[in-house]
């Protein structure tokens, strides 16, 4: 197939471009500045220039192509406060697409969960970005969605929540979770991950909801305490009340989420196979500072 991916020099794109290209599929990737283009270019995919704010160029993007990866997200703006305004731009991307492929049966794969019952997956924001693409699927589009694990790990990784966590140990002096550290978040390793987008694309029916987790919910706990190890910090307990001030910029700290995978791996055969997180985080590309 020939596949337009968003986000495609980003830490999953980087890792789905090449996946996607050995299996013998045609790869365009998104690519808003010089740099981004060198990456998706030495990837061995073709370059589309633009950005997520130009709905119109997108749309015209994916007249050629047979299916849409789209992983790309303003994680700058959420990260410095306007997760509204990301969500907004998200919203407004699918939109596009969905007006460019409406009837068409090309395949959209987007990240997030349809409504769930789940209150703590239906309370994210983004669950309104997986029911416009949920929504796809009644339009004439084979849509489906992949939920990310909050924790999608490895070397790749240089802005989620583990490196998060490893700089507020750092600058603190201590490696903290909150109350008795109990809560829990899915994790997966970034090749794993990018796989199973592969499989999506060749196998999974229109309307399917798929979760990426190669484990389901580590608890924060143990994150904690294995990076505590690592640096030579004690692993502690943050009190609720302090938990604001401690993890500034963080909220994520207390957020409790597991991702069953147990269809998922049975749908698309999916077997992961590279490590785990507490495994990954042995090594040492979290901890060598550049």
């Amino acid at each position: 197939m020939r596949v337009f991916v968003t986000g495609a020099s980003g830490h999953i794109g980087s890792a789905v471009v090449p996946e996607l290209i050995q299996a013998g599929h045609e790869v365009v990737g998104l690519a808003r500045s010089d740099s981004s283009a060198d990456a998706v270019k030495a990837m061995g995919a073709e370059v589309r220039r633009g950005d997520l704010h130009d709905p119109a160029g997108l749309r015209g993007a994916v007249a050629d192509v047979d299916a849409v990866v789209h992983l790309a997200f303003d994680h700058a703006a959420a990260f410095t406060g306007d997760f509204p305004g990301a969500v907004a731009t998200d919203l407004a991307v699918i939109r596009a697409f969905g007006e460019a492929l409406a009837g068409t049966g090309k395949t959209l794969i987007g990240i997030g969960a349809a409504p769930t019952g789940d209150a703590a997956i239906d309370a994210n924001p983004r669950s309104a970005a997986g029911r416009e693409v949920a929504g796809l699927a009644e339009r004439g589009v084979r849509a489906m969605l992949v939920a990310v694990p909050s924790v999608t790990h490895s070397s790749r990784d240089r802005g989620g929540f583990v490196p998060t966590l490893i700089k507020i140990a750092r600058d603190t002096g201590v490696s903290g979770y909150v109350g008795d550290g109990a809560n829990r978040w899915p994790a997966g390793h970034t090749l794993d991950v990018a796989r199973l987008f592969r499989l999506a694309l060749e196998k999974a029916p229109a309307g399917a909801q798929l979760y990426a987790a190669a484990e389901e919910g580590i608890t924060v706990r143990e994150i904690a305490e294995a990076v505590g190890r690592r640096l030579g910090v004690p692993a502690v307990s943050i009190p609720a009340e302090q938990a604001a001030d401690h993890f500034k910029g963080f909220p994520f700290i207390t957020m409790d989420l597991t991702l069953p995978n147990a269809e998922t791996r049975k749908l698309l055969d999916w077997e992961p196979a590279h490590p785990g997180l507490i495994e990954d985080l042995e090594g040492d590309h979290y901890f060598t500072e550049s």
